[in-house]
């Protein structure tokens, strides 16, 4: 799965000492792109951190594994990058190079013309 749109945050870098060894995490805010912005928090894990070293205000694509688990009859979701694609970061958060289908065309000052029986509306 990927997901559009800029690091608006980085948080900081976690570490421990797991059963299989040492192990390090940095969790990321993206925004996504489109009429309905969403943010969400991606992790990076281990070496990813520094092969892909994000700054915030970077536009980026995000392909990323989504998995649930549960611990304590609790559920828990991670949403992990295994890679990363940046871009030019010209637009802000929210704001796509394509115009969207539900941008609103400009105003014009001309009137619509009149409905009439000579149309040749369907309906």
């Amino acid at each position: 799965m990927e997901i559009n749109g800029t690091v608006i945050s980085i948080l900081p870098e976690q570490s421990g000492e797991g059963r299989k060894g040492p192990w390090r995490k940095q969790e990321f805010i993206i925004e996504t792109e489109g009429p309905y912005p969403r943010k969400v928090c991606i992790a990076l894990w281990g070496d990813k951190i520094d092969q892909f070293s994000l700054k915030e205000g970077e536009r980026i694509t995000a392909s990323v594994n989504i998995e649930s688990r549960e611990f304590n009859g609790r559920w828990y979701t991670d949403v992990k990058a295994w890679k990363i694609d940046k871009s030019a970061p010209d637009a802000g958060p929210g704001q796509s190079d394509a115009p969207s289908p539900y941008d609103t065309p400009p105003a014009t000052d001309e009137p619509l013309p009149p409905i009439g029986e000579d149309d040749d509306l369907p309906f």
